[in-house]
């Protein structure tokens, strides 16, 4: 079906719903790249024009990647809540960003809606907003998860521990672990982006962390951040694995090049629910995404890379993650060239997936070559901490010295929680009472040698040669 909108004199002509998708997506590298976006403005703002007058129900009749070529597409179709979206089925594009904006669109709406909203309606309207407008809405979205502590809750923000180490040393990632801990990081999970492959080493890695969570009885979880396959072959070996991750994507074709399908992740699901390690919830899923993944497999078939990203967060409702996160500027600047469309992407990616009903984090980073740098990462997580973020990265000054990218610290989590007033996880932060690393006010305290959580150490993790 062709779609045409004019802008004076000039008369615009899509052929298809996948067109005009990707020519009113604002400009990024990745589109152009790809050679799917808009050329000029006017072309851009005709392609808006033209969706906004499109019906929500066109996007359950004109698929954009065909029902029979992908899986990602059966699962977006055959899980599609008609219930749900009979509420807001009468609606177009733009009556459903209106929508958005109003009161009558509050916490408990936007939940019992989500699941008849597919990714491509929250791709869709999301190209007709204004950066308030995503943060505003996504605001309204809440999702809650828990395994051993509760992730999610309004006002509050979480963090994840990234003790990353080039040669997986375990003093390194211990003194890592103790740093964050003390800054009050690390109640969404302690999560290891692993060195190697090797499972005698990944098992070594998952008993480090496991040893440190139960010698001080901290409420939160353990990932090692390697191939799902790897932690299904773990768990038949008996490692103590709390959450399973992996990288995923919203085109089948992608997700094989990762070497996973739906089938897969099921598997390994059930394999981590087998072990009943949580204790407040069982959501025990991690999920990675990024804009820009799908074209790097030459897997998008034509779709712009933010549909084809919001499309991810269809498989990781799917799976009921305890948490899911958009590494947003890590696939550099071929993808999201520079500072503004990093901080688009970021405010895109977490608006659909919590509009979809994910617990969306978001690794507020970028790479090197990028031409971006630490005051555009500032600006892109104070946005998202008030749009309601569930977690984000935090690694020893800023910078992961084993993937090489720029991304959050610890200080800048204690920044936005002091700004805007959020706390950790509640269980989490019972904890940190205890330890005596907060106070009875939520600050963070001074640590001197004598601290407790120094004292009992284990020796052989702390010393120096």
């Amino acid at each position: 079906m062709a779609y045409q909108h004019s802008v004076g004199e000039t008369n615009y002509l899509f052929s298809s719903l996948k067109e005009v998708m990707a020519k009113a997506t604002p400009a990024r590298s990745g589109d152009f790249l790809a050679g799917v976006a808009a050329e000029t403005y006017a072309e851009r703002m005709a392609a808006r024009m033209c969706l906004a007058a499109i019906p929500l129900k066109r996007f359950l009749e004109e698929l954009l990647i065909p029902y029979e070529l992908d899986e990602v597409t059966r699962l977006i179709i055959d899980s599609h809540d008609p219930l749900a979206f009979a509420e807001i089925s009468h609606l177009t594009v733009g009556d459903f960003r209106d929508w958005l904006l109003t009161d009558a669109a509050d916490s408990v709406t936007l939940k019992r809606v989500a699941l008849g909203i597919t990714p491509e309606m929250a791709a869709a309207v999301s190209k007709l907003m204004r950066n308030q407008d995503l943060i505003l809405v996504a605001k309204k979205c809440h999702v809650v998860t828990a395994f051993r502590d509760t992730i999610g809750l309004p006002g509050h923000l979480s963090s994840r521990l990234q003790p990353n180490h080039p040669t997986d040393d375990a003093r390194g990632i211990a003194a890592s672990m103790l740093d964050g801990l003390l800054y009050g990081a690390g109640d969404a999970v302690i999560g290891i982006n692993p060195a190697t492959d090797s499972l005698p080493a990944l098992l070594n890695l998952y008993y480090l962390v496991d040893e440190v969570i139960n010698q001080y009885e901290i409420p939160t979880q353990s990932c090692i951040l390697t191939h799902v396959t790897n932690q299904i072959q773990l768990i038949e070996q008996g490692a103590p694995v709390d959450l399973v991750f992996q990288s995923i994507a919203g085109t089948e074709k992608a997700n094989k090049s990762f070497g996973i399908d739906l089938a897969i992740l099921k598997e390994a699901q059930q394999a981590a629910l087998s072990l009943n390690r949580g204790t407040v919830g069982n959501n025990l899923m991690y999920f990675e995404t990024g804009q820009g993944s799908v074209l790097s497999a030459n897997a998008n078939f034509g779709v712009d890379q933010q549909t084809c990203e919001a499309r991810a967060y269809a498989v990781a409702r799917h799976f009921s993650p305890l948490l899911t996160n958009t590494v947003v500027g890590f696939i550099g600047p071929e993808y999201l060239y520079d500072g503004k469309q990093i901080i688009r992407a970021g405010l895109e990616d977490h608006f659909c997936g919590k509009l979809l009903g994910v617990p969306l984090g978001c690794d507020v980073c970028y790479t090197n070559h990028a031409e971006a740098d630490q005051d555009d990462m500032d600006t892109l997580m104070t946005l998202l901490a008030n749009a309601g973020v569930t977690f984000i990265m935090g690694v020893p000054g800023a910078d992961d010295i084993m993937l090489n990218y720029q991304t959050t610290s610890f200080h800048d989590i204690l920044y936005l929680r002091k700004l805007l007033g959020l706390k950790v996880a509640p269980e989490f932060e019972k904890w940190l009472k205890t330890m005596n690393i907060m106070d009875c006010n939520g600050q963070v305290q001074p640590v001197t040698q004598s601290h407790k959580i120094l004292q009992s150490m284990p020796k052989n993790l702390l010393s120096v040669d």
